[in-house]
């Protein structure tokens, strides 16, 4: 039971710490004159995935790289098949409105491309350079996307739009309180990275069960609960392009961040069960989005059903 209590602790402190440090350095950055633009793409993008890496990191350094791949695997499935099946039983996903095309075929090349990976049997140098080469050809893209949207609308038009995108957004935030965050989110990250990988490892072998079962089931579902949380309220406020674009940039970022900044600190076995079940569990889950990016589908209650209950069938045939 200790250890349960404080898995869900390191959780806790993971997500709140997690939050600070992108309070923090946003504004920071803000406040620093740093554009909005490169804020969003750079700070936001890889402060929201400080606590999948920072458990990726330190289940290497604690010998359970089944925790650092079942994590990043485990959450790229829980992302489609609960993060958007949830909401939309509570209100329906108009994602017909939205167009992801583009960004979403970018996620399909980053499964395709971590799945290739993952059959050489191992994550290393090699391999986690090819991940961040892949990952700065998509910001790269964003990037050049983004600046082409300021010169249609003019600087202080996308300025503004950039800003209204930014939840965290307080130009004049002071200094001082700046500072609380940034300290928080710093001390806090290691602290529950290390509390919940611990004891998440305790777990896996007071029960029997692997530690990659453990990183697919309680941890992906934990880091998964901000993603959740933010698809929850873009459903309710019919913000489907929110919900649909936060769950493809998320997927790709942990694919090719994650896993490829993990492996400066040490190489990521590849557990074989990896390449005969759950790979091919997230693919299929990541085709599942064809009708709703391609056909201009919505995602309804009986699509939402759908996704939640396949999500609830992988489950059982993990514990199983």
């Amino acid at each position: 039971m200790t250890a349960w209590l404080l898995s869900g602790l390191g959780l806790l402190i993971l997500l709140l710490a997690g939050d600070a440090l992108v309070r923090g350095a946003v504004n920071l950055s803000l406040r620093l004159g740093v554009p909005a633009l490169i804020v969003s793409l750079t700070i936001v993008a890889f402060g929201t995935s400080a606590p999948e890496l920072l458990i990726a990191i330190s289940a290497i350094k604690e010998n359970a790289p089944g925790i650092a791949l079942g994590n990043v695997v485990g959450s790229n499935t829980a992302n489609i098949l609960l993060v958007l099946g949830l909401p939309a039983l509570l209100a329906t996903l108009h994602t017909s409105e939205c167009d992801s095309r583009k960004n979403y075929v970018f996620m399909l090349l980053a499964t395709v491309l971590f799945i290739g990976l993952a059959f050489c049997g191992v994550f290393n140098l090699a391999s986690g350079a090819i991940l961040l080469a892949a990952l700065g050809l998509v910001l790269l893209n964003a990037f050049r996307e983004a600046h082409a949207h300021r010169k249609a609308c003019g600087e202080a038009c996308a300025e503004e739009d950039e800003l209204e995108g930014l939840e965290e957004a307080d130009p004049d935030m002071p200094y001082w309180k700046l500072s609380i965050y940034l300290v928080l989110g710093l001390i806090g990250l290691p602290m529950g990275a290390h509390l919940l990988v611990d004891n998440a490892t305790i777990i896996a072998r007071t029960y029997g069960v692997s530690e990659t079962i453990i990183g697919l089931t309680l941890i992906a579902v934990g880091t998964s609960l901000p993603e959740l949380a933010t698809t929850v309220m873009a459903a309710l406020r019919r913000q489907a392009d929110v919900a649909l674009g936060n769950v493809i940039g998320s997927n790709m970022f942990n694919l090719l961040a994650i896993v490829g900044i993990a492996t400066l600190f040490g190489r990521i076995p590849v557990d074989p069960e990896f390449l005969r079940f759950d790979l091919w569990v997230m693919l299929g889950a990541s085709l599942l989005l064809i009708p709703f990016v391609f056909l201009k589908k919505d995602i309804t209650r009986s699509w939402g059903l759908l996704l939640t209950l396949l999500y609830a069938v992988y489950i059982v045939s993990l514990l199983a």
